[in-house]
């Protein structure tokens, strides 16, 4: 694999590789400093100021640069704090669902048999089950709460990791460097660890800034159906689903968070679709 020195100028090379970690950069940076920079509390309301257009329009003021709710709270405060609560839930998916999955993988794929047979089928199940229903059952069940949505998401998204490290690992298990480790005695979870696990990670990589997306947009669609993010949390998805009812009078209700989820998931894909530039050995030249 190409040091990381190289890996990092490679993607730098690529434009729209660099425009998306810049500004999923930016995004994470807005998520950790929310309650710092955010110019209002995002749960305060006043009557006396609601439904406010954004500053370049008429009647428009710099007291809510985006313009204000129907009780009169900041739309910029509120998509600061919503960038919070869809990252911490983003990145936590993957974290948690590439943990599992790529644990589980590396041993289905590495050890085959009756292991590989039970957790194909495990696997198998759980994408069975229409992933929207499945979600809204189980956040029905545990109730609207940022740790059971991501809970819940990485149940529905562990078998994308498996299935992806699996089919790698099967490629892998099998060439000279596996078997020379085989040969000198080392056991299986050193050679999985050590050996195997490093020479997947460039297509992990990429799946898991893929899957980014997906739970974001996940997150965003259960919060507009009343399923995730509790309602005293800004979330995007829940700002659409009240703006939608003033979509006529204040647009900007939907479109400004609507903007914001659109933005950080394009610029997600077109990370990784660097890093599968950069990473996969078939696209290198």
């Amino acid at each position: 694999m190409p040091s990381r020195e190289r890996t990092f100028r490679k993607l730098l090379r690529n434009r729209w590789a660099t425009f998306g970690l810049v500004v999923v950069a930016i995004y994470l940076l807005v998520a950790l400093l929310a309650p710092f920079i955010a110019p209002h509390d995002p749960t305060q309301g006043n009557l006396r100021a609601r439904l406010k257009p954004p500053v370049w329009l008429e009647a428009g003021t710099t007291q809510n640069l985006l313009g204000s709710d129907q009780l009169g709270r900041d739309v910029f405060s509120q998509v600061i704090h919503g960038a919070r609560a869809s990252m911490r839930v983003g990145v936590g998916v993957v974290l948690l669902s590439g943990l599992v999955g790529g644990m589980l993988g590396l041993l289905g794929g590495y050890l085959g048999g009756r292991t590989d047979d039970i957790l194909s089928r495990a696997a198998d199940w759980t994408l069975a089950f229409p992933f929207l229903i499945l979600a809204i059952m189980l956040m029905g069940l545990l109730g609207p709460g940022i740790t059971n949505l991501t809970l819940v998401l990485a149940l529905a998204g562990w078998p994308h990791f498996f299935r992806l490290v699996r089919s790698e690992v099967m490629v892998e298990r099998n060439k000279a460097y596996v078997e020379a480790a085989q040969a000198l005695g080392r056991n299986a979870l050193p050679i999985m660890v050590s050996e195997i696990a490093r020479n997947v990670m460039h297509t992990f990589m990429v799946l898991a800034t893929i899957r980014l997306g997906i739970a974001i947009l996940s997150e965003a669609s259960l919060s507009y159906l009343g399923f995730g993010v509790p309602p005293q949390v800004p979330a995007w998805g829940s700002m659409i689903a009240i703006g939608q009812h003033y979509v006529d009078s204040a647009w900007w209700l939907s479109a400004v968070p609507g903007a914001a989820i659109l933005v950080l998931v394009l610029s997600v894909n077109l990370l990784g679709e660097g890093l599968r530039d950069v990473l996969d050995p078939r696209l290198r030249s």
